[in-house]
């Protein structure tokens, strides 16, 4: 009766899940949406060409999204591999990580697009939306392996949502003018982690008595693959919407921060444990790019050198000392320990930014106004995961935690 029972809430959700995904289609066309026609106008040339820019418009638009896509390579690729590290439970990562992402990114596009009243058809739309989809992986990182794959679905639906309202309010509603976070440090990755530390802590009690999550050799090597992609392609990521003439800066500055993290990595790393840890690089090692975000492209290399040695000396500590204490504050697990890897180095790059900014003069910034988003952000996350947590835990639990069992065709 139970299973029988079961399978239909889950044909329900299904059904109600296309319909949702026909009703974006429809709302994407150019017939019933004027915005998407004003932006065709422009691109056409109507606006452009009026400024006689068309061809360098073209150009960096171009550009632009050779970027996006390193950011889509980053996500599926990056963040997919890095999730494997679960043994047993490899085919429900990659699986969580391709749907999350192909939800996230038109949500969020169509949620921009109506509010804002900005065009859609752009590239620059499309990178925000990867950047959505970026700080939703890594909130799935807290819980993965102890949600069924609908949950997943339906957390990414609500995740979008919040994370919209928060990046408006602190980005876009100038109420916080001042506010210094190019690359995303707080509102990207703090955000991520804490939603997600938000929504185990009010799932937790679902998977007690369940079974540890485990890793091995194999599984850890994926997960070191999906490092050594994310480290690849993170300058595109910091210098996705930086101006033109500090891609450049941008992207050096983003390397030697997460040089910095590999180098601070590896040596505390040993001197803690005493051996190397493969949890310790194949995270730790990215702190730098987290943490240099906030101050991407106005910091110089000595100091995004700085940042990334700070950062990943404060991941290595997390991953080996900080997260037990994290857990048992919030009582609940993180199984990808994103909280050592995004939230405590994405509030550095947003407390680093007070140094960088004071330090480079920047016109506008405001400590106060720096302090009190990321407070926000924080704030928004937590409370916005702890009640998708809530609504996501009325869908019951994973029969099999931290296993593909229960949800896959898989070799007998």
């Amino acid at each position: 009766m139970t299973t029988k029972k079961n399978g239909s809430r889950n044909v329900v959700f299904l059904i109600a899940m296309l319909v949702v995904s026909v009703v974006v289609a429809i709302l994407f066309l150019p017939a019933v949406n004027n915005n998407i026609a004003e932006c065709l106008n422009t691109i056409n040339g109507e606006t452009v060409d009026a400024a006689g820019n068309l061809e360098s418009h073209t150009i960096f638009e171009t550009l632009v999204y050779g970027r996006s896509i390193h950011i889509l390579a980053m996500l599926l690729l990056g963040f997919g591999f890095l999730m494997v590290f679960v043994r047993g439970h490899g085919f429900s990562s990659i699986t969580a990580t391709l749907l999350v992402v192909s939800i996230s990114i038109p949500v969020y596009m169509l949620i921009k697009g109506f509010v804002t009243g900005e065009p859609m058809i752009e590239v620059e739309a499309l990178l925000w939306g990867e950047f959505a989809a970026a700080s939703l992986l890594i909130a799935i990182g807290a819980p993965l392996g102890r949600l069924k794959m609908d949950q997943y679905v339906l957390m990414a639906l609500l995740f979008t949502i919040v994370y919209f309202v928060n990046e408006w309010f602190v980005l876009e509603s100038g109420l916080f003018e001042g506010f210094q976070d190019t690359g995303g440090s707080v509102v990207i990755h703090a955000f991520g982690a804490y939603f997600g530390l938000g929504v185990v802590a009010t799932t937790q009690k679902k998977f007690e008595g369940g079974p540890e999550c485990e890793s091995d050799s194999i599984s850890n090597q994926f997960c070191l693959l999906g490092s050594l992609i994310l480290w690849v392609f993170w300058p595109s990521f910091t210098s996705a919407i930086v101006t033109p003439e500090r891609v450049v800066l941008t992207a050096i500055n983003t390397v030697f921060a997460l040089a910095g993290a590999s180098i601070a990595t590896y040596i505390f790393s040993k001197l803690i444990r005493g051996k190397l840890d493969v949890e310790d690089i194949a995270n730790a090692a990215l702190a730098g790019g987290v943490a240099i975000g906030s101050t991407c492209d106005i910091a110089s290399p000595g100091s995004s050198l700085l940042i990334g040695l700070a950062a990943g000396t404060l991941s290595v500590l997390g991953y080996s000392i900080i997260a037990p204490k994290i857990c048992k504050a919030i009582k609940g697990l993180d199984t990808c320990g994103v909280h050592n890897l995004h939230g405590m180095p994405g509030l550095l790059g947003g407390l680093s930014a007070i140094i960088i900014a004071k330090a480079a003069d920047l016109q506008g910034f405001s400590v106060g106004t720096q302090i009190l988003g990321m407070i926000v952000t924080i704030a928004i996350a937590f409370i916005g995961g702890r009640i998708v947590g809530l609504i996501i835990g009325l869908m019951g639990r994973k029969e099999v935690l931290y296993s593909d069992e229960d949800e896959f065709i898989t070799e007998e």
